[in-house]
């Protein structure tokens, strides 16, 4: 699908149009297909729309517009092209950082946030940094496999999963991992941008060795309608860890904003 911001990006529909919409946005590396094992966990009451975003999987790469303003304008512009006014958006990981920096430029397209192991500031250079710089064309799988290992799980993820994240990384241009990991982390943290004001759901495993739970804690902070809610004995991939729970808060939330008075 071709968006006003001049990239096109594939994604997937599921849950009949009149239900309630989300929007899966996925992290750093990753692609729609990171929610295969959560898409079937929805209910019928849900229509969910998974994209691409620039540089990932099937979407269009170009060598450049990996900031985090030009991702959250690819986002709003894909809602206008699939026609949702406005969404829940659930953001996982660094997906989660794009789902609140829509929130800061297109309030009116937010009706919700679920932010998924998803950071408050991602400013300074991280230290796996200077291996993503050094790498070259074509990525090798085995380097992005290595790569994923550097965050521990704690509950089963199955092979097919792993396999398919694994070509996920292995699928993106070297420019793409740098220059989308350039943007993240020299972005203005969108909470110290404006106050995001639409209620959220902030899910954070308590193993998390990126996130710590003050650093979750800031982020509930800065957002004054938000909610967190700690997974016990999970990492910072909970998405791949917890799929069915995950389903379930997000469900509940959904249900809880269709409640709440106009």
């Amino acid at each position: 699908m071709g968006l006003a911001t001049g990239v096109s990006v594939p994604y997937v529909s599921v849950g009949p149009s009149s239900a309630a919409p989300v929007v899966l946005l996925h992290a750093w590396g990753e692609s729609w297909h990171s929610f295969d094992r959560l898409l079937p966990r929805l209910p019928r009451t849900i229509h969910a729309v998974a994209m691409d975003l620039r540089g990932h999987g099937d979407a269009d790469k170009p060598a450049a517009g990996y900031s985090l303003v030009d991702v959250a304008a690819d986002v709003a512009a894909f809602m206008d092209a699939v026609g949702i006014c406005s969404a829940v958006l659930v953001g996982s990981s660094s997906g989660g950082y794009v789902a609140q920096q829509v929130a800061i430029t297109s309030p009116h397209r937010v009706t919700g946030l679920v932010l998924v192991g998803s950071p408050a500031s991602l400013q300074g250079r991280p230290s796996f940094a200077d291996e993503v710089d050094r790498l070259t064309d074509p990525v090798d799988a085995a380097w992005v496999r290595k790569f994923l290992a550097w965050f521990p799980v704690f509950h089963p993820v199955p092979r097919w999963y792993l396999d398919g994240r694994v070509r996920d990384g292995a699928r993106m241009p070297a420019c793409v991992w740098r220059e989308t990991l350039s943007g993240l982390i020299t972005a203005r943290p969108p909470t110290e941008a404006a106050t995001i004001t639409a209620p959220t759901l902030i899910l954070w495993g308590a193993r998390d060795e990126l996130l710590t739970r003050e650093h979750q804690e800031s982020l509930a902070a800065a957002i004054p309608a938000s909610r967190l809610v700690v997974y016990e004995d999970t990492g910072h991939l909970v998405l791949w860890e917890q799929p069915e729970r995950v389903a379930s808060d997000l469900t509940a939330f959904v249900e809880s904003l269709r409640q709440r008075p106009t």
